[in-house]
């Protein structure tokens, strides 16, 4: 079947199925003027629309977000490579998207600010991390794979954050698509009405330009205040080595500009803004950023925790005990750990620092320091999958010029202490439950009353013919199963409870989840 898949694709690319037809900016989709400092402030809220598009991997975001781009007059056509939100190396390099980038659009007298997420689970904090800025979602399906695990997950997050979900089907123009398959697939898990489903094909522009009615006209804007002083959530940032943190905000009340003294709640520091901007896609300086808009500050904050994701900034003349913080972002727990070491021991600083900044940009990853007899000093890092830890390295390298070491990754076990008040205080300092997360430091089983490993929820997409072989590797991995229901007459939806440590399981699951 897979391979089936494959010569389809070869067949239509040679005969020049994907041809991209010209897309011009409509008249009515203007760009800004580069060359001064915009002015957003003939933006009231009602004409501010907020929204993320969100999917599984490969089913077009990326190349949407290009489209759209286009069709607002940010980008030319075939003025830049593709996928324009995709702005690391390492993203270029494995041709998936790692982090989320927002960009602003013009459109009419609507100002839209989009977010282009990742769609590897691996990444799904960050999914979760711009669905609080948005007011609604662009669900995007691609027409020849139908829903798949990552669907179902991206729709439950979304609809437990109460945004608007758009179910959009994508790459309608391929051969293989089964348009009429997919709205029935939208209709029996989620409830979506077939005329409710915008068709289109994010590769040749078809139908795109429709899509900007559609978000004008169902994602609602955003609920803010401009009379009152200003307050704002840091979603995300990064690290400048020129000019120190730079936060990305979502205004929630008031007004931010150049010169403006705020404060930041957690961390109770004061600083006055030296510049505030939005991403079109790159940094662009405006005049100020008021309630309702998402854009970027820059403040003088030297550190990377100065900035970190879910911080609430506030006007510097109000009391920290009138300000109401934002509630934040739920804390994500990692799924594998591994060891982290400068390759040589002299870097052991230059690296500390350079963690530091990459883990502002991506405050998924957890770190705590670590030492082996080995290699020496380093940190032991949690991340949520084995390709996260795969790029958060190759972020080193790439943009740090960082050597390092990452050991064999492995997840962590914990421990009931016996109950037993010498063995707790003598040897595990009064703990009754101990994490392990080093095969090295495993406790004597004789002071342990039980052992406790990770467990992990799994949504299964599996078709039909595959039922029996998912099942009995699952079951022979001690999984035990949940809930089935039927996504099409071709592919059933499975829920199962595995043990996080079956290695095993990963490379013949991921063709299902």
């Amino acid at each position: 079947m897979l391979k089936v898949s494959w010569l389809l694709v070869r067949i239509q690319r040679n005969g020049n199925c994907f041809e991209r037809s010209k897309i011009r900016p409509y008249a009515s989709i203007a760009s800004f003027d580069p060359t001064r400092a915009i002015d957003l402030s003939g933006y009231p809220p009602e004409k501010i629309r907020n929204f993320s598009i969100v999917a599984h991997v490969d089913h077009g975001k990326s190349t949407l977000a290009d489209r759209l781009l286009e069709l607002a007059g940010v980008i030319k056509p075939g003025e830049q490579h593709a996928q324009v939100l995709d702005k690391l190396q390492v993203e270029r390099e494995r041709g998936i998207t790692v982090k989320a980038q927002t960009a602003v659009l013009k459109y009419k007298d609507y100002l839209l600010n989009l977010i282009d997420t990742p769609g590897h689970v691996d990444f799904s904090a960050e999914v979760s991390r711009s669905l609080s800025v948005c007011d609604g979602i662009l669900l995007l399906v691609a027409a020849n794979q139908g829903i798949q695990a990552q669907t179902i997950a991206n729709f439950w997050m979304a609809f437990e954050s109460n945004v608007t979900i758009i179910p959009v089907i994508n790459k309608i123009d391929l051969q293989g698509a089964n348009i009429e398959k997919v709205e029935t697939q939208l209709e029996n898990l989620f409830e979506f009405n077939p005329s409710d489903c915008v068709k289109i094909s994010a590769k040749t522009g078809q139908n795109v330009a429709s899509l900007f009615d559609v978000i004008v006209k169902q994602i609602p804007p955003p609920n803010v205040d401009r009379q009152k002083p200003c307050r704002a959530l840091i979603f995300d940032s990064t690290f400048d080595h020129f000019r120190g943190a730079i936060a990305y905000v979502l205004v929630k009340e008031g007004v931010l500009k150049k010169g403006q003294k705020i404060k930041s709640y957690h961390s109770d520091r004061e600083y006055e803004i030296s510049e505030v901007g939005i991403m079109q896609p790159n940094m662009r300086q405006t005049v100020s950023l008021l309630a309702g808009q998402v854009g970027y500050v820059i403040c003088g904050m030297k550190t990377a925790k100065e900035a970190s994701v879910g911080e609430t900034l506030f006007d510097a003349e109000l009391s920290r005990e009138t300000v109401t913080a934002f509630p934040g972002f739920k804390e994500v727990k990692p799924t594998v750990y591994s060891g982290l070491f400068p390759v040589d021991p002299a870097d052991y600083e230059n690296l500390k620092q350079a963690i530091e900044r990459l883990s502002l940009n991506d405050p998924a990853v957890t770190i705590q320091p670590d030492s082996s007899v080995a290699l020496g000093l380093g940190w032991k890092v949690g991340f949520l999958g084995i390709l996260h830890m795969e790029v958060f390295g190759a972020r080193l390298a790439q943009e740090y010029d960082a050597n390092v070491i990452l050991t064999q990754p492995n997840v962590e076990y914990r421990a009931i202490v016996k109950d037993n008040e010498t063995i707790r205080k003598k040897r595990f300092e009064g703990q009754g439950e101990i994490r392990i997360l080093d095969a090295s430091k495993f406790p004597d089983t004789m002071d342990i009353e039980k052992f406790l490993e990770p467990m992990v929820k799994v949504r299964l997409v599996v078709p039909n013919e595959m039922m029996g072989i998912v099942n009995g590797l699952c079951t022979e991995c001690r999984g035990e199963r949940g809930e089935i229901s039927s996504i099409d007459e071709d592919r059933m939806l499975i829920i199962w409870r595995l043990p996080l440590a079956e290695g095993k399981l990963a490379s013949f699951l991921q063709k299902f989840t």
